[in-house]
Order: structure tokens, then sequence, then C-alpha cells
């Protein structure tokens, strides 16, 4: 083998300083990627000039010419000569100023960024009479003279990279570059319905909305309807989320965090992630905390890899966000980016757990009708299992999680194979069944196997006051009339017909019903006999130092050995049969890096999930008309009961119209 010839060292060359034009294509390479980013900075402006009017023209998909008007405030004559220099802005003088930032734009280089690139006149007019006409500035040559306009300011950016040729070179074909120019408009127009916005290419209207007037949900309902469709709206709920909200909602104190929008139900889910808006003070970004946070928010409805649809917008006050950390003002960064994963998950959360089926408007005020209760007939089914079908009380459900009628169960460690193990689960809740004076397990009367899942007593459901004021024709879910093949209840609402599965909708009412017997109880921890220990990375270290009252929370102790080693002292009884090194490290993670931990919860939740879906009613059971009416009542008052477990729906309406069709009638 030939050896290589050594490397030969390039020539030194002197430190010196660079020539302002390059420095600002060095900018421009760092803030212009495509035509739609040049589009994305000037409607930025235009927004922070105080605009009701924005008009986009483009030609070539914005190579050619891309031309943004609108109706602001101008620019003086006296400031027009350093509207197109390197750091220079109006929008903010200091430090402070700088570190509490309240517009779109803010950093003052876009505007030299582009003239650098591309030939850039700016056209403007300020609604003085110490100015009554406009004054056009040409970029180039800086040259100003007198014009016509309209109060208000024009920027024409013409020939796009034409100083620079090679990137010219990596644009798409001008179709592209079009749709991302509306795209980057489109996102504007989410955030502000009260501006209006018009797209013209090559001379044609491509894509308008109108202003919205008012404000409010209301508001922005119908901008999403406009932008997104109407589909997107009738398939969302209303989020709307204050955290931490001070006794005192005055003006002069901090702004408070507050959430609020549109998160789209999980059946209006898509393959790809393009429809998910997020806004930091009416900026648009891509966080990583906030996409966790409402990923996590559907964790519990979504089936399979699909992807949520929602437009969420986050207030809070500037000096807790830093948007100084990218040159397209694309991300942020939060001083506690776990007060906001925290409420965006717990806004979008608890938007979708109202159930839809009993999210019915109020109807027109009728006379008071008694709420509807199962008949007092001895009925073999009740859709809250009875104690005497699941053989152990409910105090004894805790014994499954190590917490039964006597307090949190230690059980026996022993050390098999190097990995801690703990008393089986099995042999723990036949003792707290015996402990109890239960009798013997019956065999289960649906299914004919013996059970493998507690349950709670049958408890009583009180409805809605505006459900428990409808007359039996008005119940969202209608009133049973038949049922199919054993598996579907078929019912008869004012709308049509509405299809249920009942094993999906029951399935969905005993996990709800363990969910909140659980979180009402405190987390055991099971002490390991041996302490696991593992290597562990310097941020680890500091996590599990920083965050010790956190684990203990989640039933872990994990302490440091060394700078270099961690060691697992106690898991939650829940996850003891598990790794304690994976759960640890998986904990540490989440910890480190969204600063709110989901790992446990998620693998509670997955094996209540189990437990329900063993403790549901099943597929060929015959119900009455009695037993199913009960599952439609509860259906209206369970959360989250229009998903199951693994994310699918458990009922659909089939409307007159839809009816109609199957049929022809009408035509």
């Amino acid at each position: 083998m030939t050896d290589l010839p050594p490397t030969a060292l390039p020539p030194r060359r002197p430190i010196r300083e660079l020539p302002d034009e390059l420095i600002s294509q060095i900018a421009a390479g760092e803030v212009v990627e495509r035509p739609a980013s040049v589009v994305r900075e000037l409607v930025d402006n235009a927004l922070d000039a105080g605009a009701t009017q924005v008009t986009l023209r483009l030609q070539a998909g914005g190579v050619r010419l891309i031309s943004v008007e609108d109706n602001g405030c101008g620019i003086l004559r006296s400031e027009l000569p350093h509207a197109l220099k390197r750091h220079a802005t109006s929008k903010i003088a200091s430090l402070a100023d700088l570190e509490s930032v309240g517009t779109m734009g803010f950093r003052g280089e876009a505007l030299a960024a582009i003239c650098s690139i591309a030939e850039v006149s700016l056209l403007t007019r300020v609604d003085t009479h110490e100015e009554p006409h406009g004054w056009l500035l040409d970029g180039r040559s800086g040259e100003l003279q007198p014009t016509a306009r309209a109060p208000g300011t024009t920027v024409e950016v013409r020939e796009l990279f034409f100083a620079t040729p090679a990137r010219r070179k990596f644009l798409k074909t001008d179709a592209t570059e079009l749709a991302h120019c509306i795209e980057a408009v489109r996102r504007h127009a989410l955030a502000r319905p009260d501006v209006g916005f018009a797209i013209w290419h090559d001379g044609k209207l491509v894509a308008q909305w109108r202003a919205v007037a008012g404000g409010g949900m209301e508001a922005l309902r119908q901008r999403l309807a406009d932008v997104l469709g109407e589909d997107f709206v009738q398939q969302a709920v209303a989020v709307d989320w204050p955290v931490n909200a001070p006794a005192d909602d005055s003006a002069d104190g901090p702004q408070r965090l507050r959430v609020w929008g549109f998160a789209g139900v999980p059946d209006a889910a898509r393959s790809r992630a393009d429809w998910q808006f997020a806004y930091v003070n009416g900026r648009y970004v891509r966080d990583k905390v906030i996409t966790h946070a409402a990923r996590s928010a559907y964790e519990d409805v979504l089936h399979g890899h699909r992807q949520p649809v929602y437009a969420l917008f986050i207030s809070l006050d500037p000096a807790r966000v830093d948007v100084n950390v990218h040159p397209t003002k694309i991300e942020v960064r939060f001083r506690d980016s776990r007060e906001v994963h925290q409420g965006v998950h717990h806004a979008v959360e608890t938007a979708l757990a109202v159930p839809r089926s009993g999210a019915t408007p109020e109807p027109a005020p009728v006379a008071p009708a008694p709420a509807w209760t199962p008949p007092a007939r001895q009925a073999p089914f009740s859709f809250a299992p009875r104690e005497a079908e699941v053989g152990h009380r409910v105090s004894d459900v805790g014994a499954l999680w190590g917490q039964g009628s006597g307090g949190a169960s230690t059980g026996s460690a022993r050390t098999e194979g190097g990995s801690a193990r703990t008393l089986d689960d099995s042999t723990r809740v036949a003792q707290d069944a015996g402990r109890a004076g239960t009798s013997a397990i019956p065999m289960d009367a649906f299914s004919g196997a013996w059970p493998q899942t507690p349950s709670v007593r049958a408890e009583p459901v009180e409805a809605p006051a505006h459900l428990q004021a409808l007359p039996e024709g008005d119940w969202p879910l209608g009133r049973a009339i038949a049922q199919l093949q054993g598996v579907y209840i078929l019912a008869e609402n004012a709308h049509g017909l509405v299809v249920v599965d009942m094993h999906a909708a029951h399935e969905r009412i005993v996990y709800e019903r363990l969910k909140q017997q659980l979180d009402d109880q405190q987390v055991a921890s099971q002490p390991l006999l041996i302490p696991a220990t593992f290597s562990a990375t310097p941020d680890e270290v500091a996590t599990a130092e920083s965050c010790a009252e956190v684990l203990a929370t989640l039933g872990l102790e994990v302490t440091a050995l060394s700078i270099k080693t961690l060691a697992v002292r106690a898991v939650p009884t829940t996850l003891a049969q598990g790794d304690p090194v994976e759960l640890a490290r998986s904990v540490l993670a989440e910890l480190g890096q969204h600063e709110a931990s989901t790992v446990v919860q998620r693998a509670r939740n997955e094996l209540l999930a189990t437990m329900a879906c063993h403790g549901a009613v099943r597929a060929n059971r015959r119900l009455t008309l009695d037993e199913m009416n009960a599952l439609l009542r509860q259906m209206e008052v369970t959360e989250r009961s229009d998903q199951c477990n693994h994310g699918r729906p458990t009922w659909r309406q089939m409307g007159m119209k839809e009816l109609d069709a199957l049929f022809l009638r009408g035509r």
C-alpha cells in the first residue's frame, strides 16, 4: 500500500476586514434562502408598520419580481437614506429592547442583505401635512426623488440573486417557489385576522383573505375557515387555557402564559405534519417544546402514526422568550420551557377531553325532564363492571400497583441474572384478595374466560345540565334501536343514524375510570434490594441532582455515586418488573430535553389500556335495549369517549342526507 502524499498547506493570508458588500451578501445567505424568505421579511415590516391591508405581487415565482404594498404608517424622508443600511432599524435601541422584542422584525439587516443580491426600490409616503407626496428610493444608487402615492409603503425586489447567480441554480420551478411564497403569507394571515391579504402572480389573483371584523375566537375561527377551509373548523375544538392566572388581572402586571386557538379532533389527523401552526406572541415558530407538548396531548386518542392538526397561539411576557436565536426568527428559546410545555399540553388535552357527543349546543328551552337512569329490574350486565364479576374490591385495585388496602406494598426483591426483580403481581393480588375476605374469582360472564383486569364498582353518572334538560328524542347519541351482529349498536338521534362500536366505547369508559381512580392515589415506590448502577453522562448526573424532587414524585430514586455513575434505588411499583436503568435513562432524557416527564405516565396508561381492553364487553355479547342505552348515556359524559384507547373512533354519525343519497331519494 502506497503512502498518501502529504497535504499541502494553503498559503497564509493576512487578517483583514471584509468589504461591506461582501458582508451583506454573507448575511443574505443566512436570511434569504428563496423568494419566500424575502416575502416573509417584507410582510413582517408591513405588519409592524400597522398595515390593515397587504398586497403581494409576484412574477416568475418571485424570482423576477417581489412587490409588497401596505397602507401602514410609511417612512419619513429624513429616515429613508438609513432604511436600506445594515443594522439600521426603528424597532430596538438598547439591550433592554432586544431582550423584550414585541415586533415581528427587529434585526435591521434584512433589507440591506436583500439589496446586496437584488435590485431594490422603496416607495413610501407618510400621512402628514409636512410631506404631501411620496418618495422613491433607489436601493442601488441611493437616489431619492418625489413621486405620487397614497400613505403607506411599497418595496419592490427585482431579479433576485442577480448578484449571486450560483444561488439561482438551487431554486426550484416557478410553481414551487410560488407555493412557498403563498405559504409564507398564509402563516401571517392565520395570526392576523384583522389584516387583509392579497397575492397576485403574473397579473392574476391567486389568493385573497379579507380582513375579519371584530376580534377574539370568532374572528380567528372565520380566518381559519377562510385559509384552511371550513372542514378544519368543523373538525376542530376551541382551545383556551390560562395557566397560573393571577388574581389581579390588571394590565400593569406581567403578562401570564396563555394558550388559545383550535385543535383538530383525532379524526382530522393527517399523514404529514403540514397543518401544525404554532405562534408565540404572534410570530410563527417551529419549536420542539411546543411540538412535543401538542403531540403528547394526542397520545391517548390518536391512531398509529397520524399527525394532529392545530393552530395554537401562545402569549407570554416578551422578556420570557428569546427570539434572537435564529437569523430567520423562526426558532425561539423559552426561559421556562417546562411552563410552556405543560401549558400547551394541558390546554390541548383539556379541549380534546370533552366528548363531542355531549358538546352539542343547548336547545330551545323545554320543560325540564328527569335525568335518564337505568331500569330497576335485575340486569345481567352493567357498564361499570360489578365487584362480583371481578373478584375483589375497589380498594384491591391498588394491589396491582403496590397500593393495597393496607398501604403501599413493598414486596420482596431478589436478584436474578444481575437484574432487580420484585414479587410477582399475581401472587400479590391473590394475597390481597385473600386478606380482603373475597371469594374465589368467578368466570367472566361475557367472554367465558377468567377475568384479567380489576375494575371499579358502578358509580352514578352525573350528566351535564344541558343534557339533563334534553327530552329523549334529543339525546346527542340518540336512542338505541338495535344491535348489529353483536358488534355495533344502532341508535337514532335528531340528525339520523348513530353507529357505535360497543367494545371500543366500553373500553374507553373503563379506561378513563381506571385512570381517574389511580390518579387519586400517590405513585407508590418499590425499593430495589440491590441498586441498579449505570454509567451516566454529565448531563444525566446534573439532571438527576437538580430534579430529585420531580423524580421522587414519579416514584423514582436516582442518586449520584460519582461524577460518572448513577444508582437507581427505587422505581414505581407499577413498573417494578421493567428495566430500572432503561426507565431512569428515559425519564432523565425527558427531563433534560423537555423538562416535563411523561415516561412513567405513558407506561401506566399503556398498562391501564391493556386492562381496560380485557375488561370491556366483548363482541358477540347480546345486549338489551336498556343496556345499550346505558352505554350511550355513559359515552356522553365520559372524557375522550369519541376514540378508544388505541385512537380508533367509537361512533359515527350518518345524517339523513347521507342516508337519502344511498337510496337516491330526492333525485
